[in-house]
């Protein structure tokens, strides 16, 4: 018998979202370990927020929401809250129930912007590797470290002289129409008026110059999970100075290892790693005269585990630049990208840590 295609209104609905999401949904464990973190977080969030005042959004859900959006790659807070209205797995993760409001999208932007001043972020993600590492899954030795390039929010047409006086009315003020030929640009004389963060850069010789960020990783060797990260300016030099910056960070007075490409095959970098009790194993840049790293440190074993270990940091880059849709960042501002930088490394990390979690117990 075929059925008659109704649709009834003002129906209720005694069934709560965690009914309708099934016992072995993948983002269960997930859900799990971010609550754990955010109950650990509970004490900094009192502290900032006012003891009166009208109830805001709780951070809890602002940050499950912005996992959400990471996780399921929703290219914008707009189309999110639009997610949130009719998804009852979205309501679920975020800790919504079905009638509940959802928030307006500029509201929801204002109350996320509160948590960057706070380096909600980077705690977060310590909390993250903090729990992978009391489960064994992480190395306290070896690292790899590598930067990459995230495009910037910003068009070529902003990048202007930063002296540049008055100029006519444009012919179209939304797109107006610019002549670049013969004009030499750099960012010693020219800056982005949009986004005056971001800087002029190319991945290579004979690539497009493009305004971007350096998005750094420092990312341990057992499981390719991600110790650190920070967003720096796009020079020749960020990738190295990011480097060193996290490797301060590593804990514990042992000596470690680093891998890294070609690229940190310089001498001022091997020198600072090993007055920091680090071992570089970085790739060797034959192509030039000399290598900064000699046969006492390339006729080890661990060398070349490192090497073929560093190449999993690409898997990271991969996934946040797809993923998490950092590719081209849509926030402007180093502190507001170097946030959502941070806080997709964290979503990066809670995914491979319920596939290792997955593995333990089929293993078993």
């Amino acid at each position: 018998m075929r059925g008659t295609d109704q649709q009834q209104s003002h129906v209720f609905s005694y069934i709560s979202p965690e009914q309708r999401v099934r016992r072995d949904h993948p983002l269960r464990p997930i859900r799990t370990m971010v609550d754990e973190i955010l109950k650990e977080l509970s004490p900094q969030f009192n502290k900032m927020y006012a003891k009166v005042g009208r109830p805001s959004i709780p951070p809890e859900q602002l940050l499950r929401a912005q996992l959400l959006q990471m996780l399921y790659s929703v290219r914008s807070e707009r189309l999110l809250m639009e997610e949130m209205d009719y998804n009852i797995l979205f309501r679920w993760f975020a800790g919504l129930n079905l009638d509940d409001p959802v928030w307006d999208a500029t509201v929801f932007t204002k109350n996320r912007d509160r948590l960057l001043e706070a380096e909600v972020a980077k705690e977060f993600l310590a909390r993250v590797v903090a729990q992978a590492r009391t489960k064994g899954w992480t190395s306290d030795e070896h690292f790899t470290v590598d930067g990459t390039l995230l495009e910037a929010w910003a068009s070529v047409k902003s990048f202007q002289p930063k002296d540049k006086k008055s100029s006519p009315p444009p012919d179209d003020p939304g797109n107006p129409t610019v002549n670049f030929r013969g004009e030499k640009r750099s960012n010693q004389t020219h800056e982005s008026k949009t986004d005056p963060d971001a800087l002029l850069a190319r991945k290579g010789a004979g690539k497009e110059a493009k305004l971007s960020y350096s998005g750094n990783l420092l990312v341990e060797n057992r499981n390719g999970l991600i110790v650190s990260s920070t967003v720096w300016e796009a020079t020749g030099t960020a990738e190295r100075y990011a480097a060193m910056a996290m490797l301060q960070q590593v804990p514990g007075t042992g000596r470690v290892t680093v891998g890294g490409d070609k690229g940190f095959d310089t001498a001022d970098f091997v020198r600072e790693c090993r007055n920091m009790c680090v071992t570089p194993h970085v790739a060797q840049n034959l192509a030039r005269r000399g290598s900064a790293i000699d046969g006492r440190t390339t006729q080890h074993a661990g060398y070349r585990i490192s090497q073929k270990k560093r190449k999993r940091i690409e898997e990271c880059f991969g996934w946040l630049k797809t993923i998490a849709l950092l590719r081209k960042v849509r926030h402007r501002g180093t502190l507001k990208v170097d946030w959502m930088f941070t806080f997709a490394c964290a979503a990066y990390n809670l995914v491979r840590m319920r596939n290792l979690m997955a593995a333990a117990v089929s293993a078993q």
